[in-house]
């Protein structure tokens, strides 16, 4: 089974960080079904982060609970990209920088 890969699952990296690996995935499949948490909790978010690390997906920092931001405190995984469509950006939580060329 061929599986075609859309130009909307590509990550911009093109400003990697020293956290920025060849096992740093480059693709990632938008947008996925929700934040974690929020989905059990039966809570609402704004926007998704998908680790880049692991592949969590947790809420943005707009979003009540800040799901993202919390599983980088639990786990210190430093890099995130966007889960929405149209975005291809990452960020690395350890440097406080984006990761692509905006």
């Amino acid at each position: 089974m061929n599986i075609i890969e859309s130009p909307a699952d590509l990550i911009d990296l093109s400003r990697p960080c020293a956290h920025t690996t060849p096992r740093t995935p480059r693709r990632v499949h938008r947008p996925p079904p929700g934040c974690e948490e929020c989905l059990a909790l039966g809570s609402a978010w704004v926007h998704l982060r998908i680790c880049l690390q692991c592949g969590h997906v947790g809420c943005c920092d707009d979003s009540p609970n800040r799901h993202a931001t919390g599983h980088w405190h639990a786990t210190a995984h430093p890099i995130i990209t966007s889960g929405e469509l149209g975005e291809t950006w990452a960020y690395c939580y350890a440097d406080d920088r984006l990761l692509s060329a905006l």
